[in-house]
């Protein structure tokens, strides 16, 4: 028995485990097992590169690893209501598979330093995102009301009045009715006061944020 093939694909499995437990704590697509299947499959696919094209071209089935994981990743990239998900979850595919191309090829510190750094990147740096959404949160406000030739001016002094960035993306009209979007950037403590605001406003209708 080979105990060094062994080990690689233990080591991959582990690895690839680790990262996965995180995805799978915050329900993503690609959790658990997908992230250990992910890094074994690189891992055995690096090897057999190595073992077939041994003297000859060592590195052409695994330069073809980059190509097909990125089909798989762009199976858990959908768009969402205003926003497109499951970008992050994609490149920790890509990743985990470099980390089993990386065993796969023996590199065995390598990869566990590309290990620990995707951890710190997935379980720790979302609170910095946090942290910046607080600062600066981009929502998108649709407001519905009758229409008054000056209402979109009482919307835009409203916006200034409350220090947000603001830009107006769609406006429909029918009959006495209209409905505007807007997009608008500003703290997170800014778009409470102006939510707030407009929910109490009589004029309108139907508002969603």
């Amino acid at each position: 028995m080979d105990y060094e093939i062994l080990g690689r694909f233990l080591l991959a499995a582990l690895w690839g485990g680790i990262v996965g437990i995180e995805r799978e704590y915050r329900n993503k697509s690609a959790g658990f097992r997908t992230m250990i299947m992910i890094s074994i499959g690189s891992c055995f696919f690096t090897i057999m590169s190595q073992l077939i094209g041994e003297g000859g071209n060592p590195d052409r089935i695994a330069s073809n690893i980059v190509t097909g994981i990125g089909f798989l990743g762009a199976g858990v990239i959908f768009r969402g209501d205003n926003r497109v998900n499951g970008i992050t979850t994609a490149a920790t595919i890509w990743a985990v598979a470099a980390v089993g191309m990386g065993i796969g090829g023996g590199q065995y510190f390598i990869a566990a330093y590309a290990s620990i750094l995707i951890l710190v990147v997935l379980a720790i740096l979302p609170y910095v995102e946090d942290l910046i959404d607080k600062i600066n949160q981009t929502r998108l406000y649709s407001i519905q009301c009758r229409f008054d030739p000056s209402v979109k001016e009482t919307i835009e002094k409203l916006f200034i009045e409350n220090k947000l960035r603001y830009k107006l993306t769609k406006e429909v009209k029918e009959g006495q009715i209209l409905v505007t979007s807007w997009q608008v950037q500003g703290h997170a403590e800014r778009h409470k006061l102006i939510i707030a605001t407009l929910e109490q406003d009589d004029n309108i209708e139907r508002f969603e944020y």
